[in-house]
């Protein structure tokens, strides 16, 4: 199992990342090493001041576990040089059972690739060009590489020729009549210890002689071969397979497929299936940003299983999850909030419980069953616990939510009012950011049969600052709702002092004509006593829906 991320919802809020730190951290106490905290959101003032004060860094940002290239290619990838031959590809795939072989330069930069198919119609030509199969391309070096032989004496051994092969298996009249068909200097004579065959290639002066068998050439061969400047090879294979050898030592160049299909590493896996699947290429090198190969993608590989799961905490539905959520495997799911419409392939650990935050279920984990809990996550749950319920005073806020709280102050050493005091005091999300941003910082989407609408909250010390940007705020938010189509989008700006917040609705006329809280200005809602989107707005909101015609098929 390479990963598994312990993830919040979208846009999240100090509970979402908190309790990922600490569920992270409580996993891989408790034996799942590759428990990551992640997030699939930008963190804000408040999250940084937390993390800042506790000295913990901020969980890994994921913005989608959609499965990946990178996630089934082969990384362990075999290539050849364009130098290669032919002999050494097909014996690399051989040996490893594979059909291609990327052509690599220097740079790991992929030129061409060699396949079986593309070598095979150099090996065997198709009828019509018999000729083509006494063609011997490639150099001395590479020819006596690939005969795994030895030079008696090489002339220019590393230039690259275009040779015909003739082989000497004749009396010494018709070879001698046959050498007249062709210029010497193309010529690649194969003959075992017949010394008069030998003699008259050498005289000729052809290209290179190769002597088979491993046979030994004589003295005055040699010496007439040097004087000629012929070049001399011996390899230690009959004639027959020694002819067959020296076709192989083309240098891969020369029957690769120049033309190629590539991806990128991080391209969705669903989104290349198509066009991998109706190619007729086998195998398709993997690249980086800098077009580096670092991998091998087959069609097969389209089978394999993603490593990559989740374990979803303070969210239970798909709508508010990471992206691409529904594509790979949810192992846990730590929440407190309402229960969602979300299947999984098999059983899994749901632990849901009314209480006022999921840190507090979390820090429920370590305390039962005995975990060591260190101070600095102590506080980090400490810190989500108290976001959540505004210090205990939230209608959310349970008994069981104050007995871990009680237990996590003395375990942070942290006093949990003063605490707050300087959380909601560090920062206001509709100052330090634009109303496009602030609207969904802390932002969910719901789903209730036909329905689709968005509530958010922000968390302010008193409204000054959202009275000093509400015309600005109200137009983001209306562009939010058509932007994404929805019935309604509500924003709850609550004052954490005095404990009452503002509504803010941009949607549906037939709908916000249902809010029958006083509307102190268009499109605003006094709601006294109301702090908790959880327990009071959503609630209200769903019952208000039922008030509603059913929308048009």
């Amino acid at each position: 199992m390479r990963e598994v991320l312990v993830i919040g919802h979208r846009n999240p809020d100090p509970d979402a990342i908190c309790s990922a730190i600490g569920y992270a951290e409580f996993k891989r106490r408790t034996g799942l090493r590759e428990a990551v905290a992640a997030r699939c959101g930008d963190t804000n003032e408040r999250i940084d001041f937390i993390l800042n004060t506790f000295c913990v860094p901020s969980p890994k940002f994921v913005a989608d576990v959609s499965p990946r290239v990178s996630d089934v290619m082969e990384t362990h990838v075999l290539s050849v040089a364009p130098e290669a031959t032919a002999t050494e590809a097909l014996s690399m795939m051989d040996n490893a059972n594979v059909r291609v072989l990327p052509i690599l330069d220097a740079e790991r930069r992929c030129r061409a690739l060699v396949s079986v198919f593309k070598a095979s119609k150099f090996f065997f030509p198709a009828t019509g060009r018999a000729f083509d199969s006494r063609r011997v391309i490639g150099t001395l070096r590479s020819l006596t590489r690939a005969l795994k032989g030895r030079m008696m004496c090489a002339f220019e051994p590393d230039r690259e020729d275009d040779l015909i092969l003739m082989i000497g298996a004749m009396k010494s009249s018709s070879f001698l009549q046959r050498l007249q068909s062709y210029p010497p200097e193309k010529l690649l004579v194969l003959v075992g210890d017949r010394t008069d065959i030998q003699k008259h290639a050498v005289e000729a002066r052809v290209r290179a002689l190769v002597v088979t068998g491993g046979l030994a050439v004589e003295e005055e061969i040699s010496a007439l071969a040097r004087a000629n400047e012929v070049s001399l090879l011996i390899s230690p294979f009959d004639t027959a397979t020694s002819a067959m050898l020296c076709r192989a030592a083309v240098p891969v160049r020369h029957v690769q497929e120049e033309h190629f299909l590539s991806f990128h590493k991080d391209e969705l896996l669903g989104r290349v299936r198509d066009v991998a699947t109706a190619s007729a290429f086998g195998a398709f090198p993997v690249v980086d940003d800098d077009k580096r190969v670092v991998g091998i993608l087959t069609k097969s590989d389209f089978l394999k299983p993603v490593d990559r799961k989740l374990i979803l905490v303070d969210h239970n539905e798909l709508s508010q999850a990471v992206n691409g959520a529904d594509q790979v495997e949810i192992l846990e799911i730590i929440d407190h909030h309402r229960i969602g419409a979300l299947r999984t392939q098999q059983p899994i650990l749901f632990r849901n419980e009314p209480v006022g935050s999921t840190s507090t279920i979390v820090a429920d984990c370590f305390l039962r069953y005995g975990v060591e809990l260190p101070s600095s996550i102590a506080g980090v749950l400490l810190s989500g616990l108290v976001a959540d319920t505004l210090n205990l005073t939230s209608p959310t806020t349970t008994a069981r939510d104050a007995e871990v709280l009680a237990r996590l102050e003395k375990l942070a050493g942290v006093n949990a009012k003063e605490f707050t005091d300087k959380l909601f005091a560090s920062g206001s999300i509709l100052v330090s950011r634009a109303p496009a941003q602030a609207i969904t910082a802390d932002c969910k989407e719901y789903v209730e049969g036909a329905w689709r609408y968005s509530v958010a909250q922000i968390e302010e010390l008193g409204f000054d600052n959202f009275r000093q940007r509400k015309a600005a705020v109200q137009e983001a938010l209306s562009t939010y709702r058509e932007r994404h189509a929805y019935l309604f989008s509500a924003l709850l700006v609550t004052d954490v002092v005095e404990q009452t917040s503002l509504l803010l609705l941009a949607g549906d006329p037939a709908f916000v004509e249902t809010i029958d809280y006083p509307e102190v200005e268009p499109g605003i809602f006094e709601m006294a006593g109301i702090v908790s989107r959880k327990k009071q707005l959503l609630p209200y909101l769903t019952h208000q829906l039922v008030r509603m015609p059913a929308p048009k098929p």
